[in-house]
């Protein structure tokens, strides 16, 4: 079986995946949408921009790249809606983060759910093809297409009962999972907000409001999880990215992960995972206490991905040094907590303040882990 360190090239400082949309890009497609350029023209742009993106994260010297999720919109609508028996639709309200409102669009089942096929698996070839390093490839979790609107946004009639919708959700991301493998990779990072959300008093409350048995949720998902992964080669690597939202530099949820940790970390079979530690708002790190010994990697997301200052060097090796007392060192890794643009519109920081905080993850992950 692969570890993670070896999809990684051995490097322990990663990146979760999206990246600032530079303005060629952010033109180009209010151009498109406006009727002014065809398609023709836009995916030229996002092809210049994306093999221009590859060659910065080369350059300061990350050893897994992504094409910064430039093609997309949103972080997981854009994968989700192309999922046979989903769509998209215009909400009544956007997601509402602290203090502002995402646009007003959502997915939602119309008929059985499954995956005969997808456009990001194109992306995903034009990644690797254009580096020279792993090609990692980000993917929304299957929870994504439960949680957010439950039952109400899954077809009674196609699903009178869940369970099937459970199954046949596990069973088209197995053929998702398939389907990335034959295409070349072996690094492929499922990105989830749900097990953060099962860690929030709030997010729970609402979820019980709309009728949800929220006890039996943990369960559930780890099950969908597991069978989704379970037919994955031995030398693919599969992660997840735990997070509490991010859109404008905002978020969502709070809580640490000790309602979940047991769990995730030890009942499903990722490789590695992506949590974030930038604030309090993600709670101590005692959970980690729960990371199996072996080669499952904890990557501590301790550099923020939400504001433009640079964190100090040392205070973050100190904070790994803390992480460690409670997993072992080679079981850790660094990252910033969240992309820097989980949505076309990103967070609130410059470009240049991005790859700094970047560059600096590589330098240190170098001086701590070698």
């Amino acid at each position: 079986m692969q570890t993670f360190a070896q999809a990684n090239a051995g490097q322990r400082a990663d990146q979760v995946g999206s990246l600032l949309r530079p303005a060629a890009l952010k033109q180009a497609r209010a151009r498109f949408q406006a009727g002014e350029i065809p398609a023709e023209e836009l995916h030229r742009v996002e092809d210049e921009e994306i093999r221009r993106v590859i060659r910065t994260q080369e350059d300061i010297g990350l050893q897994a790249v992504t094409d910064g999720e430039f093609r997309r919109s949103w972080w997981h609508f854009d994968f989700l809606k192309k999922l046979d028996g989903v769509e998209g639709f215009e909400a009544q309200s956007g997601i509402q983060f602290h203090g502002v409102q995402t646009r007003a669009e959502g997915v939602r089942v119309t008929g059985r759910v499954g995956f005969s096929g997808h456009p990001m698996l194109e992306h995903f070839k034009f990644l690797a093809a254009n580096t020279k390093v792993v090609p990692k490839m980000t993917i929304p979790s299957p929870t994504l297409l439960h949680f957010r609107g439950g039952r109400k946004e899954i077809s009674s009639s196609v699903y009178p009962d869940l369970d099937a919708f459970f199954d046949d959700l596990g069973r088209a991301y197995k053929k998702a999972v398939k389907a990335f493998y034959d295409a070349g990779c072996r690094y492929l990072q499922f990105d989830d907000t749900v097990w953060a959300y099962l860690c929030s008093k709030e997010q729970l409350q609402l979820a019980r409001e709309r009728g949800e048995e929220v006890e039996k949720l943990p369960r559930i998902y780890a099950e969908v999880i597991n069978a989704a992964i379970s037919d994955r080669p031995h030398d693919m690597v599969i992660t997840t990215h735990v997070c509490r939202g991010n859109f404008r530099s905002t978020w969502i949820s709070e809580g640490g992960y000790e309602p979940v940790a047991e769990r995730l970390l030890g009942e499903i079979d990722y490789d590695g995972y992506f949590l974030e530690y930038d604030t309090e708002r993600a709670g101590g790190f005692e959970p980690l206490r729960f990371l199996p010994k072996g080669k499952k990697i904890v990557v501590l997301g301790l550099v923020t991905s939400k504001t433009g200052t640079l964190e100090d060097a040392d205070a973050v090796k100190r904070r790994i040094d803390e992480a460690s007392k409670f997993a072992p060192l080679d079981q850790l890794a660094l990252s910033p907590q969240c992309g820097f643009a989980s949505t076309e519109e990103g967070n609130i920081l410059a470009d240049q303040e991005q790859w700094a905080k970047l560059s600096m993850i590589v330098e240190i992950s170098r001086e701590v882990w070698g």
